[in-house]
């Protein structure tokens, strides 16, 4: 009974990614680089521009997408069987464990089985419909959550978040390569948390190392997607859950996002 209700959900789950044009996975190896300002900066920028976009977070235990989109505590609707995304704005809907807790700060204290089965539950018992794109939210690492979405996902493409910092590029190495062993198409690396232009004197300013994002792609042989300036406005939407690039259009790092999204878009 077990083994039918699994083959049900996978069924399911081939039902719902094959209405979907293009499936991204955003991962880094390392906590702390801004992996999830990137990823709901992509999805925030895809549903402007037309693209019917669903946002998916699977970190279970530090889900962040809730909050980047001002959704936090709001469920999906449910009729017992199936849920439907939380909508975000025109053309982008969310699913995350941060809109599916009651209270912030609740823990979830489950091993891999149970991460298993809610991961199986986002991917087949959502109402995605049609979506040009899903991207997908993965917790730091290449653990139990990365690792079975890229096992139950078909035609999956993913992008690497670095920052410039010496671990940080070396992680990101790894990363690439934990992707190419199972294997999952590479779109690329982007740096995050570059030089930023000092307000005072204008000069730049590297609270990272700089330019290493690049080194590791050319190392590892996937495309460079560009460098994100570090800007204190996208720690401050992402507290107040604003979409940072359709609130900061001009500023240098939102730019710099619209720039990466657009060569990844351009890659097939």
């Amino acid at each position: 009974m077990h083994q039918v209700h699994i083959d049900r959900r996978q069924s399911l789950i081939k039902e719902n990614m094959a209405r979907i044009g293009r499936k991204l996975l955003v991962m880094s190896n390392k906590g702390g680089v801004g992996k999830s300002s990137v990823a709901a900066s992509f999805a925030a920028l895809l549903s402007a521009s037309g693209q019917r976009t669903g946002l998916l977070d699977i970190d279970i235990h530090g889900p962040s997408m809730a909050r980047l989109t001002g959704k936090e505590g709001i469920p999906p609707s449910s009729d017992g069987k199936f849920m439907d995304p939380v909508p975000v704005r025109e053309n982008l809907s969310l699913i995350s464990m941060g809109s599916l807790l009651g209270k912030a700060g609740t823990p979830v204290i489950w091993r891999g089985p149970m991460k298993l089965n809610v991961l199986r539950q986002f991917l087949a018992d959502v109402r995605w419909g049609d979506l040009d794109w899903l991207v997908i939210d993965a917790p730091p690492g290449t653990g139990d959550e990365p690792l079975s979405l890229c096992q139950m996902v078909p035609d999956l493409a993913a992008v690497v978040v670095t920052t410039g910092q010496e671990v940080a590029l070396l992680d990101s190495v790894k990363a690439v390569n934990f992707l190419k062993t199972i294997p999952v198409k590479v779109a690329g690396i982007v740096e995050n948390m570059g030089a930023f232009g000092c307000p005072h004197c204008g000069g730049q300013v590297d609270l990272f190392r700089s330019g290493g994002g690049e080194r590791a792609a050319r190392e590892a042989g996937v495309p460079f997607l560009g460098t994100v300036p570090f800007d204190h406005e996208l720690l401050s939407s992402g507290e107040k859950g604003e979409l940072y690039p359709l609130a900061h259009p001009d500023r240098p790092a939102a730019r710099a996002l619209s720039a990466a999204l657009e060569r990844l878009r351009e890659a097939r």
